[in-house]
């Protein structure tokens, strides 16, 4: 028996890949959707939560103990 391909989805003599049409409306797409959630910002509890880490990390190292995470 001979090992026989699956046929093809793509017309023959055809490049795969999508056609810069295309690639520019989906490039126009993410950046749209890329700055919506860049104008939402940091949500307070996270701007919180960071500020107590480097609070904690920056008191450590006056003291001189490492970090949690090992780190001096």
């Amino acid at each position: 028996m001979k090992d026989q391909k699956p046929p093809s989805s793509r017309p023959p003599g055809k490049p795969g890949g999508l056609n810069s049409e295309i690639q520019s409306r989906i490039g126009h797409q993410l950046r749209a959707m890329y700055d919506d959630v860049v104008r939402q910002g940091v949500p307070d509890r996270f701007a919180d939560l960071i500020r107590q880490l480097d609070s904690q990390e920056a008191a450590s190292q006056i003291s001189g103990e490492p970090t949690k995470d090992g780190r001096d």
